[in-house]
């Protein structure tokens, strides 16, 4: 997913296809304008801690989880942001920073994290974190916020970037849960195009 992006923003045959399917989207759906795709990006993590606390329990415990998401968003918020700058395409209403689009890699960081935590649980939660995540890509091209081409590698960055903070995250939680009573939370920030790092630390956990 991330390979055709990347192809796709040099490819003519590509960007004929984007046109066509913003047509074909604004075709079917005619002066549809929403602001859901704001929301939706989050949808599959909350449903996450909504499960929880209704008692459904999932693979791993607050703390874990919570680290894990905030490790995924955080991989994947850096690598948005360092795309963006670096390729700096146009986006459809003319606007700029459109590749790769940061709402669908966050409704699909949501959309894994969903499915990770709830996997062994049952398949369906997964299934409906990713129909939520696909909604809110084409919800991006249906605003004429994005092309084709940047909500694809968008979904591909945040399926990856989620897998590698499963994959990672034992390690981290071994250095610094089990030596010492405390607990630390990071966090991306971005406002007014900068991008920075918040972060928290806690003793006695």
């Amino acid at each position: 997913m991330l390979a055709y992006g990347f192809v796709a923003l040099e490819s003519e045959e590509l960007h004929e296809m984007d046109y066509s399917i913003k047509e074909e989207i604004h075709e079917d759906h005619p002066g549809i304008r929403t602001n859901i795709d704001n929301f939706s990006q989050y949808a599959p993590a909350f449903a996450v801690y909504a499960l929880n606390a209704f008692g459904v329990k999932g693979k791993n415990n607050f703390r874990d989880r919570t680290m894990i998401y905030l490790l995924a968003n955080m991989m994947a918020g850096t690598a948005v942001q360092s795309l963006k700058a670096g390729t700096r395409a146009t986006r459809p209403n003319g606007g700029s920073s459109s590749f790769p689009s940061g709402h669908t890699t966050t409704a699909f960081v949501s959309a894994e994290f969903l499915r990770q935590e709830y996997k062994d649980v049952s398949p369906w939660y997964g299934i409906a974190g990713y129909v939520v995540a696909t909604g809110t890509g084409l919800l991006r091209i249906s605003n004429n916020a994005h092309w084709f081409r940047d909500v694809i590698p968008g979904a591909g960055l945040g399926m990856l970037s989620t897998r590698i903070a499963y994959w990672i995250y034992p390690s981290i939680e071994k250095k610094i849960f089990h030596k010492r009573n405390a607990i630390a939370v990071v966090m991306p920030t971005y406002e007014e195009h900068a991008i920075g790092v918040s972060m928290g630390y806690a003793i006695g956990f």
